[in-house]
């Protein structure tokens, strides 16, 4: 549709940006993907779970499907099941509490019967509170484990009707955001066993995907989509439902089930180890006995991926409880792949790899654990693209933007089977590189991913600087792709002061930042391998894109660097949080940094919650938009360890106490994906956003970002040193202590007590010979 934006911008008196909007272009139809959303994931809790490459998200009894919704149990970006409904004597129980563990291994629910009247009489029969009913429910190797308990505290028998009713619907992921299709595989569903229904779909991708339902005891009834078991309590008596769900997915005319595999793909060759199928029980075993085993697994598990991080214990309980939240949450997304674990994107849109995201966590999270990083950069190093791929955005020595396995994606219907349309994610990956030696001084490591290092130096140098002009700019080659790019990659999300969206292809403004860092990372790490000449060379370029970004990118009329240029090199002149990323790069000049940060933190930029995307008074801003004037916190963690770096420290502390309070209004005090960029009101918290991921992986990082920021944390391998530079702590934390702080083989615990402005330091705990450096 043509572009026939008429809005103007100009700068008020008071050097407000005001905005006369009546612009109408391409936003009239649905974008590319779209979420589609009748029902917001805000207007009822959620409870999420995750192994491997198994998700489900759950209404707050532990049911699916009752709404409608996202709710389902998926596997490989498929919906495996989508009903799971208990019912006692045909009524829903009462809720008395819905929690996630607190490492959110499980979801426990407490319920109990309501009144109830037997026989269709008309007098209650079964009065409320006589039953409580405990659920139970995780997952763990391609199964969802459901144990249903109930206790009697009646004085007299009771014999009670239970009834679970299923489906599986099959549907891919994009059709569950909203896609439609024309078509789709064949469905059938049988009564295996007294104890057993399976649902089967072969897709028209030749690949059967099934679903198992076991139960056990074994029901009274059992048919297709419903299981009704006769459940007899004596006084103060005790029984026990369970329901096991069994994923998997094989090729049409296998006869053994496995994870789909297509040989020649780099990626699906990386099939994720822990979400393939679940574990086999040996014959004859109760399904009791297979929960409570795989339960006691799933611990163990859990506590082999967590042992050995760094901690935190702050004054504040509530702060404590975010940071707990924000772990769990970590290692909930993380998934094992051959490379080690990465950590997916989010629950419920995002639960595969991304490129990106994986690495803006790994880096967040690198002082508190380096195994995300290892993870992260040994997967994209192995599926970085090798050849051109209009189809896909590919070319040599791109990163993976997204990788998908639902049927949709294996047809070609989404271009997301193994896509690469994104322009950050290659310098971001080698930025990762580099700043994971740092820390950890893992040669073999950067040795062993160093070819890729250098093809994704070749291609910011090459395939991404299209015209020869220093900057990395994006142009897709395939209609099917993503029009922007960026992390803000909505198709509205880059535009010219007047509302104009941009025409490409487009430099970002943040983009050019990664390449800075990215070339002087390199630089360290060809030096460390003893290739001089190259490291010489690369802090030459970066010097050189430095002053040519400043040239081209700064805008003295809005105060800040400028959101892009556009395919004409023009200046889409627009207050973004885009900037505070060439903070976080250091691309920006020193006397730029003041600047940049009191636009970041003005009235229209910081609503009191966090940094908005768009500045409010941009022609397109709109605090509900997705990149227009929305709050993402993994953005304001960045912007955090910009102005961190440039050592506006009490600038960082305001971002972090803001985001604090928006986790103290979040359920389970969990970050989201992002969130509403009105203005903070009195008495109010912020506004959610509609389909918002949570958990997000980059989100739950944020919070291990905000600290290091504040405390100037910086691990530095090559000189054996944890140093800290002018540390300060936020108003709502007193104090923080940091257990096994990891340096090489040294382990360091440290407290750090705020007085005032100041913030005192003290190592509680040595083990190796690691220094502990303050700098004021």
């Amino acid at each position: 549709m043509a572009d026939t934006t008429t809005a103007k911008a100009q700068l008020g008196g008071d050097g407000s940006r005001t905005v006369a909007h009546g612009f109408q272009d391409a936003d009239e139809v649905l974008p590319q993907y779209h979420i589609e959303a009748q029902t917001s994931l805000v207007d009822r809790p959620l409870r999420s779970l995750k192994f491997g490459e198994a998700f489900a998200v759950l209404d707050s009894f532990g049911d699916i499907g009752v709404q409608p919704g996202p709710e389902g149990l998926y596997f490989q970006d498929t919906r495996y099941l989508s009903r799971l409904h208990f019912t006692i004597e045909g009524q829903r129980p009462l809720m008395l509490s819905s929690v996630m563990q607190d490492d959110n291994g499980a979801l426990s629910v407490d319920m109990t019967t309501p009144d109830i009247r037997l026989d269709g009489g008309d007098e209650i029969t079964l009065p409320r509170e006589i039953i409580a009913i405990e659920r139970t429910k995780f997952l763990f190797r391609g199964a969802c484990y459901d144990r249903i308990g109930l206790r009697s505290y009646d004085s007299r028998h009771r014999t009670l009707r239970i009834e679970v009713t299923f489906d599986a619907d099959y549907r891919d992921l994009f059709e569950v955001r909203g896609t439609a299709r024309t078509s789709r595989g064949k469905r059938a569903v049988q009564v295996a066993s007294e104890h057993e229904v399976q649902f089967r779909y072969v897709g028209l991708d030749e690949i059967v995907r099934t679903t198992a339902l076991h139960f056990g005891p074994k029901p009274k009834l059992l048919e297709p989509g419903r299981a009704v078991f006769e459940v007899t309590l004596a006084p103060e008596g005790r029984a026990s439902l369970f329901v096991r769900v069994v994923c998997e997915a094989h090729r049409a005319f296998t006869s053994a089930p496995s994870v789909e595999k297509t040989g020649e793909d780099a990626a699906a060759a990386l099939s994720l180890a822990s979400g393939s199928t679940a574990v086999k029980p040996p014959k004859g075993l109760y399904e009791g006995m297979v929960f409570a085993r795989a339960y006691r697994d799933a611990r163990r598990d859990l506590r082999e991926l967590t042992a050995g991080i760094t901690t935190i214990i702050s004054s504040n309980d509530q702060f404590n409880e975010a940071a707990c939240r924000a772990t769990a949450d970590l290692y909930m997304l993380a998934s094992r792949t051959p490379e080690g674990i990465y950590p997916f994107a989010g629950i419920p849109w995002y639960s595969t790899v991304f490129g990106r995201d994986g690495i803006i966590t790994a880096m967040m999270a690198l002082w508190i654990d380096p195994k995300f990083a290892k993870g992260v950069l040994r997967y994209l190093a192995v599926t970085q693209a090798k050849a051109v791929d209009p189809a896909a955005d590919a070319q040599p020595g791109k990163v993976l933007h997204e990788t998908r396995r639902g049927e949709m994606a294996m047809l070609g219907e989404v271009p997301f089977r193994h896509y690469y349309g994104t322009i950050d994610g290659t310098p971001l990956f080698v930025m990762l590189a580099s700043e994971y030696y740092a820390v950890t001084g893992d040669r073999e490591t950067i040795t062993r991913i160093w070819p890729a290092l250098e093809l994704a130096l070749a291609w910011m140098n090459d395939y991404g600087d299209r015209d020869g002009d220093g900057f990395v700019e994006y142009a897709r080659d395939t209609d099917k792709g993503l029009e922007n790019q960026g992390w803000k990659d909505s198709h509205d999300s880059i535009f010219h002061d007047d509302g104009h969206l941009a025409k490409g292809p487009i430099a970002l403004c943040e983009v050019q930042g990664y390449v800075y860092a990215a070339k002087n990372g390199m630089a360290k790490l060809a030096a460390m391998l003893g290739h001089d000449a190259m490291a010489e060379t690369l802090t030459l370029e970066a010097d050189a894109l430095r002053d040519a970004f400043d040239a081209a990118f700064w805008n003295e009329e809005i105060g800040t660097y400028a959101l892009a240029l556009d395919g004409e090199k023009r200046q889409c002149a627009v207050r973004s949080s885009n900037a505070g990323h060439a903070l976080f790069t250091g691309i920006a000049k020193p006397e730029r940094a003041a600047q940049v940060a009191a636009t970041l933190l003005s009235k229209d930029g910081f609503n009191g919650w966090g940094v908005r995307t768009i500045a409010r008074g941009e022609a397109r801003y709109n605090p509900m938009s997705y990149h227009n004037g929305s709050i993402w916190p993994h953005d304001n963690a960045i912007i955090a360890m910009g102005l961190a770096r440039y050592d506006l420290k009490h600038e960082a502390a305001r971002i972090f106490q803001g985001m604090f309070e928006t986790a103290l209004y979040q359920d389970q005090k969990r970050l989201p994906e992002l969130f509403c960029g009105f203005m903070r009101r009195r008495q109010r918290g912020p506004v959610s956003y509609p389909v918002a991921c949570s958990p997000q992986a980059w989100a739950a990082a944020a919070p291990f970002a905000f600290l290091s920021a504040c405390l100037g944390l910086e691990l530095d391998h090559a000189r054996n040193r944890v140093r800290l530079r002018n540390p300060i702590l936020p108003a709502f934390l007193d104090g923080v202590s940091l257990y096994n702080v990891r340096l090489g083989e040294s382990r360091v615990d440290l407290r750090f007590h705020r007085h005032g402005d100041d913030v005192t330091v003290s190592v509680m705990r040595r083990v190796g010979d690691a220094q502990v450096v303050v700098l004021k």
